[in-house]
């Protein structure tokens, strides 16, 4: 079955793989997938939803696209895969598929034999996806732990959805609430750059990720707070290493589309029967504003 084929197609299983280690990039073939990185250590951020529009941006593009669950034992991101196929055999519709796999944490006693497991794990699922794929969207736990290093360490992209609140800016830093300056990064920043440093010894290079945050959850007039956000992160974007994007505001529609694992950009399809209204179309506008902010909105090629 070719990748990427529409939901009521059948799916065979993906080949196993005996092939020696290949470090990132050094496939047998020019083709290599660029690697999308969702993550961030607290939950309800955002994250799956962003990671489910991700995916369908870069499919409507005609890109051939892989994803992984690293949350496989919350499962939102797999769930929401399969509530979409569900929902297209239910309708007899084409609805676009990533190539998926889920990935659960190992369950062996040793941590150190555990730690091992899952590092392979992430790293056969790269190397067997990789080559057949233009992109690679992994969703990681909401929480600190080593599959989710071991994710964040195959960026090209990393992608952290941010709610718009004081409450969730701990996650990047710790900050003087009287001029919004940085008094120390976060556990998560701080693992951020030690994954870069893994990433950079793995591929045997100086090359690096570009890290985005997304505001999410923003409301849709401007206040106070939103200005005092828009403060601190302007200051600690330079401090940390990463660049600020527009998100998603806070919407009905995008948890309303989780149970028939649509996206904004399926409303359109031909028998999804849902009417679109101008809410509708704002937040469609938000998925494109974020692709293209984060440098993912060109056609594949």
């Amino acid at each position: 079955m070719p990748e990427n084929a529409p939901a009521n197609a059948s799916e065979q299983p993906h080949p196993s793989d005996t092939s020696d280690s290949l470090e990132s990039g050094d496939s047998a073939s020019d083709k290599y997938a660029h690697i999308v990185v969702v993550g961030n250590q607290k939950g309800g951020s955002g994250k799956s939803t962003t990671t489910m529009h991700v995916i369908a941006s870069l499919l409507s593009t005609g890109a051939s696209v892989a994803s992984i669950d690293l949350d496989a034992r919350q499962g939102t991101l797999t769930r929401y895969i399969e509530n979409r196929r569900k929902y297209a055999e239910r309708r007899g519709i084409n609805l676009l598929m990533p190539t998926h796999r889920p990935i659960e944490p190992s369950s062996v006693a040793s941590i150190d034999v555990a730690r091992a497991h899952d590092a392979h794990s992430v790293e056969k699922a790269v190397q067997d996806l990789a080559p057949r794929h233009d992109y690679i969207v992994i969703d990681t736990p909401g929480t600190d732990n080593f599959l989710s290093r071991v994710g964040h360490s195959y960026s090209d992209t990393l992608i952290t959805p941010l709610n718009d609140s004081f409450i969730d800016l701990d996650v990047l830093a710790m900050i003087d609430p009287e001029t919004y300056a940085m008094t120390r990064p976060s556990k998560y920043a701080e693992m951020v750059f030690q994954v870069k440093m893994q990433k950079a010894r793995r591929e045997k290079s100086n090359r690096t990720f570009d890290w985005v945050v997304m505001r999410n959850r923003t409301g849709q007039l401007e206040s106070r707070n939103q200005r005092s956000m828009e403060e601190a992160l302007t200051k600690l974007s330079s401090r940390i290493g990463f660049r600020q994007v527009p998100g998603f505001s806070e919407r009905v529609i995008f948890r309303e589309l989780f149970l028939d694992g649509l996206t904004l950009l399926d409303l359109k399809t031909p028998g999804t029967d849902i009417r679109m209204n101008m809410s509708h179309l704002s937040a469609r506008q938000e998925v494109r504003d974020l692709m293209a902010a984060i440098g993912l909105d060109r056609e594949a090629h």
